[in-house]
């Protein structure tokens, strides 16, 4: 419910571990590389994924999450231009 912005949810969550996808992996390492370079912090990454339009994120998965505001944050800031990191993943 607290990553859901107070919003209930319709369903439990599902807390079964789960062997990540290769996309996945490099999601975190990018993300990760982002914030020890000093080019994105925490906040900015939360920022990112609230901002996601609401049915985007109730499809989305964790790491979809990840990617999008990494997406965001890195156009934002004039490093990539839209669209540019789905073609380098």
């Amino acid at each position: 419910m607290h990553d859901r912005g107070g919003r209930p949810a319709g369903e439990p969550i599902d807390r079964t571990e789960h062997e990540l996808e290769d996309w996945e992996l490099l999601t975190d390492a990018v993300v990760g590389a982002l914030g020890r370079a000093g080019v994105m912090n925490v906040d900015e990454l939360r920022r990112g994924i609230e901002s996601m339009p609401p049915a985007e994120y109730e499809r989305a998965s964790y790491y979809e999450r990840w990617l999008f505001s990494a997406e965001t944050n890195l156009t934002q800031k004039g490093i990539i231009g839209p669209g540019e990191l789905d073609g380098r993943l």
